[in-house]
């Protein structure tokens, strides 16, 4: 992945400093970091710098801001009882509902930390642009709190049927759609949905994000032919199928997409679930892409959440610590290398530059209660999120433990738990 450093020259801050006081680098080191305007202008040791507001982060671990790559905001909060694990999502809603329901998963996202997050949303057929328009609307009206990218999912591009969803997507650009986005596995001809796809994305010289399973060796170097050195970022993923492959045809497609200099986004947390078949009996077999292989060939591998509560995932969250743990968890990455696909990978997925905690750099910062990455990533559950150098989201949580010395029914005007955090 190319390194990208923070520009030299930054707009000119205004507004107070603010100073995050007294918490730990993933390094141990204790430091107070000075923000101004939208970056960090300073960083020292703990007690070395000073501001007219300060924070007191004492206890925390000071983090780059995680990124969400691939979310379904618009499904979110879907995945309601009965629960049919074989149906498919309700696509219905005014636009104004729909707005509501993306602007409240992309809240529950930030609270977790994720200052930038990217959703698809379905476009075309019965859907229409309704979802696209209540994204963009929900973006602007959170523009200031965290950045939502915005990108239309169409579903067939091809043939005569497909003029429509071809004239869907044209328009989603239109109205300010951060990348192209396709779904060639829902088309009859996913080749010739790949090619219209890369036609579009190279007209509008834009960024390019598929959804796909990459359970097909041919379909697979179709991709890496028609995207290989494409001019513009191309992300794919969930890339589930990939470990369905046998072991000979996998590696060629994991080669295919070093090659190709295409970004992976593998969703740990969802449990992503590939569909074996058509029709309502299709069966459905959890997998995940091989992390360690794709990145031992050099392919730019982000993680992300996928499903908030929908019938993909019906107990998700948008929590990209949650993202790395598993990955930390499963034994694939240690707990850098984890966050790192939540942080710096995923915003390189999207087109960003990094965010350091480092002078220069923009003021996207997480701190969670902990020591430690290991010991966040494995309860890090008190949180403050800063964007755009202010504090935009903070979670405090408290645990308690009964009185031991308390006998088993406790007395009338007997204190209760005591506090521990």
């Amino acid at each position: 992945m190319p390194a990208e450093t923070p520009p030299e020259h930054p707009a000119a801050p205004s507004g107070p400093a603010l100073l995050l006081s007294g918490a730990r680098q993933a390094d141990g080191r204790a430091v107070d970091v000075r923000i101004l305007g939208e970056r960090i202008e300073s960083v020292g040791p703990a007690g070395s710098l000073s501001a007219p507001d300060r924070l007191d982060l004492t206890g925390y671990l000071l983090l780059p801001a995680p990124t969400e790559p691939h979310a379904h905001l618009d499904e979110a909060f879907s995945a309601t009882p009965p629960l049919n694990p074989c149906a498919e999502p309700d696509a219905g809603g005014s636009a104004e509902a729909l707005q509501r329901r993306i602007t409240e998963a992309a809240l529950s996202g930030l609270g977790y930390g994720a200052t930038v997050q990217r959703t698809h949303v379905r476009i075309g057929g019965a859907h229409g642009l309704t979802a696209m328009t209540a994204a963009l609307q929900a973006a602007r009206a959170l523009h200031g709190l965290m950045e939502l990218q915005v990108v239309p999912l169409p579903g067939t591009l091809t043939g005569r049927s497909g003029a429509e969803g071809r004239a869907a997507l044209r328009e989603a650009l239109a109205m300010g759609a951060h990348a192209v986005g396709g779904c060639p596995e829902e088309d009859p001809d996913p080749d010739a949905h790949l090619d219209a796809v890369a036609a579009l994305a190279d007209e509008c010289r834009s960024p390019v994000d598929l959804h796909a399973d990459l359970g097909d060796p041919r379909r697979l170097a179709r991709l890496a032919a028609v995207f290989g050195q494409f001019p513009q970022r191309v992300t794919v993923g969930p890339c589930a199928a990939l470990e369905l492959q046998r072991p000979e045809d996998a590696t060629r497609a994991i080669d295919r997409l070093a090659s190709a200099g295409m970004a992976v986004v593998l969703l740990p947390q969802s449990g992503y679930c590939v569909a074996a078949g058509r029709g309502p009996g299709r069966a459905r077999v959890a997998q995940r892409a091989p992390v360690r292989r794709l990145l031992a060939a050099g392919v730019a591998v982000a993680a992300g959440s996928g499903a908030l509560r929908d019938l993909a995932n019906p107990v998700g969250r948008v929590d990209p610590l949650e993202a790395a743990f598993l990955l930390a968890a499963s034994g694939e990455l240690d707990e850098v290398e984890a966050y790192e696909r939540v942080s710096g990978a995923a915003r390189w997925a999207l087109g960003l530059a990094p965010v350091l905690v480092a002078p220069g750099a923009p003021a996207d910062i997480l701190a969670v209660r902990g020591d430690t990455l290991r010991g966040v990533l494995s309860g890090g559950h008190s949180r403050v999120v800063v964007h755009g150098g202010r504090v935009v989201s903070r979670t405090s949580a408290v645990r308690e433990f009964a009185d031991t010395t308390a006998p088993a029914v406790p007395r009338q005007g007997r204190s209760g738990p005591v506090p521990l955090e």
